[in-house]
C-alpha cells in the first residue's frame, strides 16, 4: 500500500509540473528540431544515418533531384534538420525549431511579451511557419504540422 501511494504521489506531482509548464507557454507543443546547413548534403547524410544512427525521415529536393532539405530522426518527436548552406548561411547550426499548436494563437502570446514574429508562411514540406530572432540573432522557427504537412505524416509515422 506504501509503495502505490509514492507511485500515486510522484504521478501527481509530475502531473502538476507538466500543467504549470504548460501555462507557461500555452501552444507551445516542444522543441521539435534543431536545423544545421551544411556544405555537403551527401557526407552529413551518410554521417548522420551511417555514424549517428539516425533514420532519414523524409527529404524535398530541387528541380535537379537534389535534397535540399533533409529531415532526420533522432527519437519519436526530434529531428535534425539538414539544409544545404550557402552565401547567406554558413555551415553550422542554423535554427531550432519549436512545434506549436496554433500558429496564430503562439504569435500573438509571443507578441504580447514584445518579440516580433514574422510573418506566416507555408513552407515546402507545408508546415506553417514564423521565425522569431533572440537578442544574438539565434532564428527560434515556429512551426505547426497540420496533417498534410510532411512533419505532421512524420510525427504520425505515416512516413
Amino acid at each position: 500500500m506504501r509503495g502505490l501511494t509514492i507511485f500515486s504521489s510522484g504521478a501527481l506531482v509530475a502531473f502538476l509540473i507538466q500543467a504549470a509548464f504548460a501555462q507557461m507557454n500555452p501552444g507551445v507543443i516542444q522543441l521539435n528540431h534543431v536545423g544545421v546547413a551544411v556544405a555537403d548534403m551527401d557526407e552529413s547524410i551518410a554521417f548522420y544515418t551511417e555514424t549517428m544512427g539516425y533514420e532519414e525521415a523524409f527529404r524535398v529536393t530541387n528541380d535537379a533531384d537534389e535534397p535540399f532539405l533533409v529531415y532526420l530522426r533522432v527519437s519519436e518527436s526530434t529531428f535534425v534538420e539538414l539544409t544545404r548552406a550557402n552565401e547567406n548561411t554558413q555551415p553550422g547550426l542554423s535554427h531550432f525549431g519549436v512545434q506549436v499548436a496554433d500558429m496564430e494563437s503562439v504569435k500573438a502570446m509571443y507578441e504580447g511579451r514584445g518579440a516580433e514574429p514574422s510573418e506566416t508562411r507555408r513552407g515546402s514540406t507545408q508546415a506553417i511557419l514564423s521565425n522569431i530572432f533572440d537578442p544574438q540573432g539565434v532564428r527560434i522557427e515556429l512551426s505547426e504540422y497540420p496533417p498534410d504537412s510532411l512533419q505532421g505524416q512524420a510525427l504520425a509515422g505515416d512516413i
